[in-house]
């Protein structure tokens, strides 16, 4: 299948059972023949979706080398079902394992390099714990670009107004503005409770393989200081750190494209 830049033609997989069934968008692009190289996984962040800059400028990297892409939106995110408001970095999750189930499934997937923007870089460092408790799907890298692990409880607890703690005592959530788009970012209880029980930056974390964080010095979001406490937890890893001086969160411009797109070449080339 074509990689895509809005959705269209994307497979839909069922995750969860009853209540909790939701269909997810795949867009699955294969490898060439005679490929060798790992596979290519994006993981979106919060509100973003498969459609956005970085993911397709992924795919296009993995249509020049000739190896496969494959790119979904969460649940309550761009073309998939599910409300929004449902999501944890839990169901994230599990949507991400069974998104490399597919891939596993119906391209033979067996070795991956995940790129996690933001919140997926969060989520990344979750899938790979999981990952190797299975040993079916090898981790060849990770590309974290503004990496944003714990943010539920490390960067908006914390900073929480006395508005914000009555909302989410009382109506399960609240909204803030963002200069991301129109519509307010909604952050509910059930997400922040779910995100106390997937710290990672708890201890040392253990990947098994080579971590390239990229962090813009401009974030407002996610400081690069954050970037840095990763990078210390990443102990036991071979990890590059690229800081942008003038980078913000969404490291979108083409020189920040070009860094990402160098990141994810070299690892997928690793042997």
């Amino acid at each position: 299948m074509a990689a895509n830049d809005n959705g269209a033609g994307a497979d839909f997989i069922t995750v969860g059972t009853g209540e909790a069934a939701r269909q997810i968008a795949v867009t699955v692009q294969p490898e060439a023949s005679g490929n060798m190289l790992a596979h290519l996984v994006w993981l979106g962040g919060y509100r973003s979706d498969m459609s956005g800059t970085k993911a397709v400028e992924l795919a296009a990297l993995a249509e020049r080398i000739g190896t496969a892409c494959i790119r979904f939106d969460y649940s309550g995110h761009g073309v998939s079902g599910g409300a929004f408001i449902d999501g944890t970095i839990s169901r994230w999750l599990e949507e991400t394992l069974a998104v490399i189930d597919h891939a596993r499934k119906t391209l033979g997937t067996r070795r991956v390099v995940l790129v996690g923007s933001s919140m997926g870089g969060w989520i990344a460092l979750r899938a790979v714990a999981e990952l190797v408790k299975r040993k079916d799907i090898a981790i060849a890298g990770l590309v974290l670009i503004a990496p944003a692990p714990d943010f539920t409880s490390e960067l908006i607890e914390p900073n929480l107004t006395e508005a914000e703690r009555i909302a989410l005592a009382e109506r399960g959530q609240f909204e803030e503005p963002t200069p991301y788009g129109p519509d307010p970012n909604i952050y509910t209880l059930k997400l922040i409770e779910d995100g106390r029980e997937n710290r990672v930056l708890t201890g040392v974390i253990e990947t098994g393989c080579p971590v390239h964080i990229l962090q813009g010095m401009a974030d407002p979001d996610v400081p690069y200081a954050h970037a840095v406490r990763l990078m210390e937890h990443l102990s036991g890893d071979d990890v590059v750190l690229t800081m942008i001086r003038d980078g913000d969160h969404r490291l979108s411009r083409p020189q920040d494209i070009a860094k990402i797109i160098e990141a994810a070449e070299g690892l997928a080339r690793l042997p």
